[in-house]
């Protein structure tokens, strides 16, 4: 899109030397033909090293874009992006692309659905009511079980197994709300990567990035039920067990394992061989290794069990 359209579409005056804007992106990673937002801020840092072609701000964060960008002035930078988040989401299914490619060996079920320009590796095995969406690619040796959803774009990588009704890529849960209390969504334009040697139980959930990748590595386990948010990274031979939630942008380092019903808050760090107990409520980042943590608010599971200890001594 030219980007006089989009400061017209997002109720901006705008008076420079136009260009066209290719992509919506983060502070971090967009680059001069991308445009680019600030939410709050405490992103103000990442502003002035942003090499964003423009940035939407608002006025009490515009005098921190560098020369190199295009300042966009709005009262509520977060709707304006999501109004044009729309504009930058590509098509549910492509029909122009290629057929879907399969590779040698691999078996799927007449009741599957292909869509074009996906890719599947070799020996796979696809189930009856699979799904894989447009540019979607499925590597070797992957078995993915009755009623999988694999949305476009997604990647899956090799040896992995996928248990029945798990969805990969649906959208994160992102919008935006004005000073109404109006909400408006924010179209998740990222992917799904799922390195290899990677188990997911049934009916798991795992979002799409809003911009970029939300990323799965190499050995993780996930049990049913659990729901993975947008842009999170779960870190190598990780162990999520049913019914935990990670909310977005939370990233853990290797050997995190995770109770049932655990959950964490969204934008933190886990630090790797971390051991959550079950139902325990992370709110802060954890930057120690090693250590294992229990209850609401977290502490470390030794503290938690002669807490627990004093409370039962004094009901009886």
């Amino acid at each position: 899109m030219d980007l006089k359209e989009i400061a017209k579409i997002i109720g901006c005056e705008f008076s420079r030397d136009s260009f066209e804007v290719n992509r919506l992106n983060t502070l971090k990673d967009a680059k001069h033909d991308e445009i680019s937002f600030v939410a709050s801020s405490k992103y103000v840092k990442d502003i002035q090293s942003s090499k964003a072609g423009a940035i939407i701000v608002d006025k009490s964060t515009k005098e921190y874009v560098p020369n190199g960008s295009i300042a966009l002035v709005v009262d509520n930078p977060y709707w304006a992006m999501a109004t044009i988040s729309k504009y930058f989401a590509p098509p549910i299914e492509d029909n122009t692309l290629v057929e879907a490619q399969m590779g040698e060996g691999s078996v799927v079920s007449l009741k599957a659905e292909i869509a074009k320009g996906a890719t599947i590796g070799k020996n796979c095995t696809i189930m009856a009511h699979v799904y894989i969406g447009t540019n979607a690619v499925v590597g070797d040796n992957t078995v993915l079980y009755p009623s999988v959803t694999v949305y476009r774009d997604c990647k899956i990588g090799n040896n992995c197994i996928i248990h029945a009704n798990t969805t990969i890529g649906s959208d994160g849960f992102g919008f935006a709300t004005n000073k109404l209390g109006e909400h408006r969504k924010i179209y998740q334009n990222g992917n799904v990567e799922i390195e290899d040697n990677v188990e997911i139980g049934s009916s798991t959930t795992i979002d799409r990035a809003a911009f970029g990748t939300t990323l799965i590595k190499h050995g993780v386990r996930i049990d049913n039920l659990v729901q993975v948010g947008h842009n999170c990274v779960i870190g190598e031979h990780s162990v999520l067990v049913a019914q935990a939630g990670i909310s977005g942008s939370t990233t853990m380092g290797r050997n995190v394992v995770m109770g049932g019903q655990s959950a964490t808050a969204g934008h933190l760090s886990i630090a790797p061989f971390t051991t959550m107990a079950a139902r325990s409520g992370v709110t802060k980042s954890i930057t120690q290794s090693g250590l294992t943590f229990a209850g609401f608010p977290l502490m470390e599971h030794k503290i938690w069990l002669k807490l627990q200890a004093k409370i039962a001594r004094l009901i009886k």
